[in-house]
C-alpha cells in the first residue's frame, strides 16, 4: 500500500475546506494527540490534526484523503486503551471532539440524536434531566459517544441493560470515498436485509465515520440501592456470581474488586473507602420504581452471599454513600496506573461460570512470574480487566516477563471460550491475539469487510485486521 505524505499543498486545501485556526501542522500539534491513554503502545505523531465540525467538512476531507491515498485516523477523546485512535502511519487525524451538539430529545420515540463528539457524562446528564436515562455506562465518562459506538462499549450496567449496540437506533456515516450513508432511524424494530448499522458498530472507525447517532433512551428509574458486600478470599467472592445470576435475580451491576485495587484507589483519590476488613468485594447495585420493589430483589441477593460466606451485606442508600463506593470503583484504572512505570492491560471477557477459574489463573500467573498483576471487573457479564505492572523491573525482563503473561492470559481465555475484548477493542495493541484467538478464515472476513467498504485501506490502516505495510511517496 502506497500512502501519500503530507505537504504544504496538501495543508493548504484541508484550510480551505476548514477554518485555518483548527488544522495544526509541525510543532503545533499537540503531543496529546500522538497516543491515547495507554502511552505504553507507543507515540505516533500525526503529519495534520484537523478538528472537524460538521458533515460536510468530514465528506470533503475523505474525498480529498481518498483521492491522494492519504491515511485517516478519526478520534474522539482519545480514552482509548488498545491504540485505536493513534495515527501509526501518519497522515491525517480527524478529530469529531468539536462535533458535540445534542441535536434533539424525542420523548415521544424515546430518543436522543446526537453528534459523535457528545460526552458520555453530558448526555447522561441531558438524559436524567428529562427523566430519562441512557443505560450505557462504561467506566471512563469523558469518552465521546461516537468512540462509545465505534468500540461497542459495555460497561457496568450492561448485566441489566446491555451493551452500547443494543440502544444505537440509527447513524450518518462518511464513507471512506466520501458519500455520506444514512442507516437505521427512530424505529424500534427493523428487518430490512443486512444490518449495515450493526457492522459499522465496534469496527474502530476502519469501515467510515460517524458524523450522527440516533441513540435508544428509556424512563429513568426512580430508585437505586447499591450493596457492598466483603468475602473473605476471592475465591468465595467470584463463585457466588453464578448463584446469584442462577437465582434470576438481575442486578444493575455486578462488580468484582480486591483489597489491593481499593487501597490503590483510596490513595489516588485521597478518600476512604468505607470498608477495608476483606480480602475481596462484590459490589451489586439495584434500581428500580419503589423502594419495596429493590428491597425485595436486594434481600434475596443478600441471603444468597451469606449463605455462600460473605462477611457482611453493607447497604448504600444514601448519595452520599454511594458517592464514596462508586468514585473508588471509577478510579481503579488510574490508582493502578499511577502506582507503576508502566503498565499493559488484558480486556478479555469469559462465561459467567468461568470467571472464577480464570482469576485464579491470573493469580497463579502472579506468584510463578513474580510480576505484578492487578484485576478487577465486570463480574456479572464476565468481563475482567487485568493489568500487568512493570514496577521496578528492568525493560529486558519486563518485556520477557508480559509477553508470557499476556499469551497465557489470553490462551487461557480462548480454551474457556473467551473472547479477546469484552468492551475495549482491538486497536493495534491487540492484533496479534485476535488473529491467534479467532482464527485464518475469521480474519480473511474481517479483511474482505474491511477492503468492500475501503479498497485503498486509508481509514484508520492497521487496526483490527492487521498492520499494513506501508510505503509512501
Amino acid at each position: 500500500m502506497q500512502y501519500k505524505k503530507i505537504v504544504a499543498q496538501d495543508i493548504g486545501f484541508l484550510k480551505s475546506i476548514c477554518s485555518p485556526d483548527r488544522v495544526y501542522s509541525g510543532e503545533e500539534i499537540n503531543e496529546d494527540f500522538s497516543h491515547d491513554e495507554m502511552v505504553e503502545y507507543g507515540k505516533h505523531i500525526p503529519e495534520v490534526v484537523v478538528e472537524a465540525v460538521n458533515t460536510l467538512e468530514v465528506s470533503n476531507i475523505m474525498k480529498y484523503a481518498n483521492e491522494h491515498n492519504i491515511p485517516v485516523t478519526p478520534r474522539g477523546s482519545g480514552t482509548g486503551l488498545c491504540g485505536g485512535a493513534v495515527a501509526i502511519h501518519g497522515g491525517i487525524l480527524l478529530s469529531l471532539a468539536k462535533m458535540n451538539k445534542i441535536l434533539e430529545f424525542d420523548e415521544e420515540n424515546l430518543t436522543v440524536t446526537v453528534e459523535p463528539g457528545v460526552l458520555l457524562m453530558e448526555l447522561a446528564k441531558a438524559a436524567i434531566d428529562k427523566d430519562l436515562m441512557y443505560p450505557p455506562d462504561p467506566g471512563e465518562k469523558s469518552a465521546t459517544i461516537g468512540g462509545n459506538v465505534m468500540t461497542n462499549a459495555g460497561g457496568m450496567r450492561a448485566v441489566k441493560y446491555g451493551v452500547t449496540r443494543d440502544y444505537v437506533r440509527g447513524m450518518e456515516v462518511v464513507l471512506p470515498g466520501g458519500e455520506v450513508l444514512e442507516l437505521g432511524g427512530k424505529v424500534a424494530k427493523n428487518s430490512s436485509g443486512y444490518s449495515i448499522k450493526d457492522l459499522l458498530i465496534g469496527s474502530e472507525g476502519t469501515l467510515g465515520i460517524v458524523t450522527k447517532l440516533i441513540l435508544k433512551l428509556i424512563p429513568l428509574p426512580k430508585k437505586n440501592v447499591s450493596l457492598l458486600i466483603p468475602f473473605d478470599n476471592l475465591d468465595q467472592c467470584i463463585e457466588t456470581v453464578p448463584k446469584i445470576t442462577k437465582a434470576k435475580v438481575i442486578p444493575t451491576a455486578i462488580e468484582f474488586m480486591q483489597r489491593e485495587v481499593i487501597e490503590a484507589a483510596e490513595e489516588y483519590l485521597g478518600k476512604k473507602f468505607p470498608d477495608k476488613s476483606a480480602d475481596a468485594y462484590l459490589l451489586l447495585t439495584f434500581d428500580g420504581n419503589s423502594t419495596q420493589e429493590i428491597e425485595r430483589i436486594y434481600d434475596d441477593v443478600a441471603k444468597i452471599c451469606l449463605a455462600e460466606g460473605a462477611v457482611d451485606v453493607f447497604i448504600s442508600d444514601t448519595e452520599e454513600r454511594q458517592e464514596s463506593i462508586w468514585s473508588a470503583r471509577g478510579a481503579f484504572l488510574e490508582a493502578i496506573k499511577s502506582s507503576t512505570p508502566e503498565m499493559d492491560e488484558c480486556d478479555v471477557v469469559v462465561p459467567r461460570n468461568k470467571i472464577a477459574e480464570f482469576v485464579k489463573s491470573v493469580n497463579q500467573l502472579e506468584k510463578a512470574h513474580h510480576i505484578r498483576i492487578r484485576s478487577f471487573g465486570h463480574a456479572g457479564d464476565g468481563n475482567l480487566h487485568v493489568y500487568v505492572c512493570k514496577d521496578d523491573l528492568t525493560d529486558d525482563v519486563w518485556h520477557q516477563k508480559l509477553d508470557v503473561v499476556m499469551k497465557e492470559m489470553y490462551d487461557k481465555a480462548h480454551r474457556l471460550k473467551g473472547q479477546v475484548s469484552g468492551e475495549h477493542g482491538i486497536g493495534h495493541a491487540k492484533v496479534p491475539f485476535l488473529k491467534e484467538s479467532v482464527g485464518d478464515t475469521h480474519m480473511q472476513l474481517i479483511r474482505s469487510i474491511k477492503g468492500v467498504f475501503d479498497p485503498k485501506n486509508i481509514l484508520n490502516p492497521g487496526k483490527v485486521c492487521g498492520v499494513v505495510e506501508a510505503k509512501y511517496f
